[in-house]
């Protein structure tokens, strides 16, 4: 069974950078899609980014694209993202999350089937 646990969030000022990471066990990556998704308290999850499980393709919401690098290595069995310029408004629970499915790059959550518990990101002068 695959499982997934995020690391490196933190409190950070706005223009900071964090990398999340997020580490997988049991299976592995090799096989999955893998995304990140973030959510504010009373809003829905929001799709942030999705990587192809071998070619490396990356797709990126709007709000991140140019700021928020998604990365895999298989050979660690981890998932990154790297978000740079952090804004207000990127503070959320971020959560990565596998598939299988072929539609993983629309972002939708429930084509996602593995989760890990989430790591808190705050982003505050």
């Amino acid at each position: 069974q695959l499982q997934l646990v995020e690391s490196g969030g933190g409190l950070v000022q706005p223009g900071d950078s964090l990398r999340l990471s997020c580490a997988a066990s049991g299976r592995s990556l090799a096989n999955y899609h893998m995304g990140w998704f973030r959510q504010v308290p009373g809003k829905e999850r929001e799709f942030v980014a999705s990587i192809h499980r071998s070619s490396g393709s990356a797709y990126y919401t709007d709000s991140v694209k140019g700021r928020f690098t998604i990365s895999k290595t298989n050979m660690r069995n981890t998932v990154y993202l790297q978000m740079n310029s952090l804004k207000p408004e990127d503070a959320a629970v971020y959560y990565c999350a596998a598939s299988t499915n072929v539609n993983y790059a629309l972002g939708k959550s429930q084509d996602f089937h593995s989760w890990g518990q989430g790591t808190q990101v705050t982003v505050s002068s």
